[in-house]
């Protein structure tokens, strides 16, 4: 919890110590007309490059844990069918090797109840329903300490997703503001056509920024909700398997 409150705040400082230099150092003194123009959007334009950069950074952080620790260092179907193997020849020592090699998410629940099960394996004082229920028990306390590390950071990114759109919404308020009101000051009949381009310069931008990071926030957040639903479907699906094959070694 310390780790995941540490690593938010540096992500927003970072993010927006790298929205006041694009902003400052960048957009401000470009000749490009379209980075000008961004400039010209406002001091908004800072909190949507921060947005920005903290979509990224949870992005690139959900998908090396969902694909990296999760996955594990193999292929899960190989890793299960060679876990089956040992267990049904009664080699959980074997089995306990093997999910500690692979390492993923599936194979650290899994590893679980395999080592419960070992301990109380040669527990006379138990009988077969004990055994698979203490077995059962150690899985889902698995499943539950895993399913957190899964879902990390998803909650961020719909939040932020949804946040930048606002800001974005914001701005395009403000600037529609600057623009009505350079209509309103009119001198001679003329109407000061600068003020009002600023204005809907500043609008467009804004409107362009904040939906820029609520699609890319929404679609990674969707993304990464579909694989961490593949994910325990296939942790489910082997825990039964292996569930069921414990009960028929117990006679159950």
């Amino acid at each position: 919890m310390v780790k995941q409150t540490i690593f938010v705040a540096l992500n927003a400082l970072g993010s927006l110590g790298i929205g006041i230099y694009l902003y400052f150092f960048v957009f401000a003194v470009s000749e490009d007309p379209l980075m000008l123009s961004v400039y010209h959007g406002g001091y908004l334009v800072i909190v949507l490059i921060m947005i920005l950069c903290m979509l990224i950074s949870f992005v690139i952080e959900r998908y090396l844990s969902l694909y990296g620790s999760a996955k594990g260092k193999s292929s899960v179907q190989v890793f299960f069918k060679k876990l089956i193997t040992l267990i049904a020849a009664d080699d959980l020592d074997g089995a306990l090797a093997a999910c500690d090699k692979q390492r993923g998410t599936t194979a650290n629940v899994l590893r679980a109840g395999i080592d419960r099960y070992r301990e109380v394996k040669s527990n006379s004082g138990m009988n077969s329903e004990k055994r698979i229920q203490l077995t059962q028990s150690a899985i889902e306390e698995a499943n539950a300490l895993e399913g957190p590390l899964l879902e990390r950071n998803l909650i961020a990114l719909s939040t932020i997703a949804s946040i930048a759109t606002m800001v974005g919404l914001l701005g395009t308020t403000m600037g529609m503001i600057r623009a009505f009101a350079a209509t309103g000051n009119v001198e001679g009949g003329v109407i000061d056509a600068s003020a009002m381009a600023t204005g809907i310069s500043e609008a467009l931008i804004n409107t362009a920024g904040g939906l820029i990071s609520g699609i890319i926030g929404i679609f990674f957040y969707n993304f990464f909700v579909n694989k961490v639903d593949s994910f325990n479907y296939t942790t489910d699906e082997a825990t039964f398997e292996v569930l069921q094959i414990l009960k028929e070694k117990e006679g159950i």
